[in-house]
């Protein structure tokens, strides 16, 4: 099991700097960790055996029967669903089929790895396109700062690069900002419209699947129908024709298990209550970001909450001064500098920016 999972280790790794937020993460690393994780996990065999086992009495070769059935799908019998097991039907959705009678097919399974492969790779593009956007530019920015054990000389060398920077691009980080909030949005976007994709790819379950598990454990045990059992079964029907010995069509009847569908039961069950929670964890960033953005005054109290070293009349000095491009950054900066640094950083911006200040007009942008 460390074997198979160990490549995805680096998804989950600390970053030596960050760039982002906790919820980013949660898109970008935890969920693409979990979603490739179970992509792996639907394709070991060592721990679900054959994907699919066909049972039938005739002389179909029993290889040949389950290869069939996996690749042209199997099916169950809608009308079946809820007789009673054991003396009606041998399992939910399983009886004699007449013409005529509606199928429910079931050929997902086929596609499930590909799926959640294709899965991660959607949450993991905001990442790639703010990687691109942000260019390095903090990494640049933090030099030596981060480090807490650092040459007096040198710390105090590299707060007046940085102090230099903000002075000359002052009101040159809409951009930078504008792309992050774009993507923050992606996020959102992306969770949203994958809980559509796999409603869509189970047939229209999935978006009510959570809470319909959720209920079943409170129905009465003489009439709740497992409603995993429904979208997931594990026992279903396959049919499979070929040419008999006088050269005649004929028909072979087989019963299908499927001990996939036990692990794929499980996996879209955490799936949805995941995406529930990641979904409504972005909505609220974009609410967050909302407030940030029309209401300047939030952004003090942000600053202040990451650098609580820091004097209170040099941040808001800082968050007066500057636009919310500039204040962007230098919150990025307050969470990958040192605390001593980002204290001495502050009180030195703060005192250039008072200069600038003096015999000028306030910095026009200051609440944009």
């Amino acid at each position: 099991m460390d074997k198979i999972f160990s490549g995805l280790k680096g998804f989950i790794k600390l970053d030596k700097l960050s760039i982002d937020n906790h919820v980013f993460r949660l898109h970008y690393k935890v969920t693409v960790a979990l979603l490739m994780g179970f992509s792996i996990l639907v394709t070991s065999r060592q721990y679900i055996g054959d994907p699919i086992d066909c049972i039938s009495k005739d002389s179909v070769p029993s290889k040949i029967l389950d290869s069939f059935c996996w690749i042209h799908s199997t099916f169950s019998v809608k009308h079946a669903w809820h007789k009673k097991v054991g003396s009606q039907v041998p399992y939910p959705g399983v009886d004699k089929y007449t013409p005529g009678e509606e199928r429910v097919y079931h050929a997902y399974y086929q596609w499930v790895c590909f799926v959640l492969f294709f899965q991660a790779a959607l949450f993991y593009v905001p990442r790639y396109l703010w990687k691109a956007a942000e260019g390095r530019k903090i990494s640049s920015l933090v030099m030596d700062l981060s480090d807490p054990i650092n040459d007096d000389k040198k710390r105090n060398d590299d707060i007046d690069i940085l102090c230099r920077y903000f002075q000359e691009n002052r009101g040159y980080h809409r951009g930078y900002v504008f792309y992050f909030f774009l993507c923050e949005f992606l996020n959102f976007i992306n969770v949203v419209g994958q809980i559509y994709l796999v409603d869509n790819f189970l047939g229209g379950e999935f978006s009510t699947y959570g809470s319909k598990v959720f209920q079943f454990t409170e129905w009465d045990p003489s009439v709740r129908f497992d409603p995993m059992i429904q979208v997931f079964p594990r026992l279903t029907k396959c049919t499979f024709h070929m040419y008999g010995s006088s050269g005649d069509v004929q028909k072979y009847d087989a019963m299908c298990i499927l001990p996939i569908n036990i692990i794929n039961e499980k996996i879209y069950v955490f799936m949805w209550f995941w995406f529930l929670i990641l979904a409504f964890v972005s909505g609220f960033m974009i609410i967050y970001r909302a407030l940030i953005v029309f209401y300047p005054p939030a952004r003090y109290h942000v600053l202040a909450a990451r650098a609580r070293l820091a004097e209170t009349k040099d941040l808001y000095t800082i968050c007066h001064e500057s636009d919310l491009g500039d204040w962007f950054l230098v919150s990025l900066l307050s969470k990958n500098l040192d605390s001593v640094a980002y204290r001495m950083f502050a009180r030195k911006l703060r005192e250039q920016l008072e200069e600038n200040a003096k015999g000028s007009k306030p910095y026009a942008q200051a609440t944009v």
